[in-house]
């Protein structure tokens, strides 16, 4: 059994259909163009590669390659539709157990990399692209920040396994001095401390959960589900608000609601 997930590459797998991914990018980053329903998608994941030249990546971290990567296949998407209709959706498949961490990545602006991706999917977003992010995995730290976290439109598999935090538990127990056990009871009563997805939906961040037969390796009735979803979610994307205001209406995010409109008050 591997040390790192492998979930991201097989929904890639199940969402291609065999299409081949497109060249030019890191082994790192797997994209390819199809269409759902008629419509055109790219989709994109980073994925574990043994052989990165950059050993705090090896495991599906997106770190110097895939942030650069990341913004490329982005922005090669913005440029061959910016005279287009209707322009391709942009599925970003999200199992990121976190951003690289090493001295190699810091000397050589690991924080750029990341930014050019989140910056790519951003302007994406805003020229009309559907963004759509689907989580089949982790969702930690900058790694989700640069990878999924500018949709227009989040859908999260409810299993486990899916979960979304700024570090692992470990880091974070070390972070608070408090043990994972105290960290998870703490969790339980503050929402932004904790893993699953149930706490990140309570924060009006996603759009849609759902559940599948098999997550680890997607049944055919798995993956018509989630392409349904998908075309729902595109959809739905569709002459709304290409900003992300829509996620502050949760009871859970009153407070960031009021802050923001103090902010503009008195700005």
């Amino acid at each position: 059994m591997s040390a790192y997930s492998l979930r991201g590459l097989r929904w890639f797998e199940a969402l291609s259909g065999g299409a081949a991914p497109l060249d030019g990018l890191p082994a790192s980053l797997k994209v390819a163009d199809v269409q759902l329903g008629g419509q055109p998608a790219r989709l994109l994941a980073v994925v574990a590669d043994s052989a990165n030249r950059f050993p705090r990546a090896r495991n599906g971290e997106v770190g110097l390659l895939e942030g650069w990567g990341l913004a490329k296949a982005v922005d090669d998407a913005i440029e061959a539709d910016r005279n287009a209709a209707a322009k391709r959706a942009l599925i970003a498949i999200v199992d990121v157990p976190s951003q690289a961490y090493g001295r190699r990545e810091e000397a050589l602006g690991i924080h750029q990399a990341l930014a050019g991706a989140a910056d790519s999917y951003a302007r994406a977003r805003l020229a009309g692209h559907p963004v759509i992010g689907l989580l089949v995995g982790k969702a930690m730290s900058g790694a989700f920040l640069a990878h999924g976290y500018q949709a227009n439109r989040l859908i999260a598999l409810r299993d486990p396994g899916v979960m979304v935090h700024a570090m692992g538990k470990a880091s974070a127990a070390r972070v608070t001095l408090r043990s994972v056990e105290e960290l998870e009871a703490l969790a339980a009563s503050v929402p932004p401390m904790a893993y699953d997805i149930d706490s990140f939906a309570s924060l009006g961040l996603l759009w849609e959960s759902l559940s599948v037969e098999r997550i680890e390796q997607p049944t055919a009735t798995d993956l018509a589900r989630i392409t349904d979803c998908l075309q729902q979610a595109i959809n739905d994307v569709a002459g709304a608000s290409r900003d992300l205001s829509g996620r502050l209406g949760a009871t859970h995010r009153a407070a960031s609601s009021t802050v923001r409109q103090l902010l503009r008050a008195q700005w």
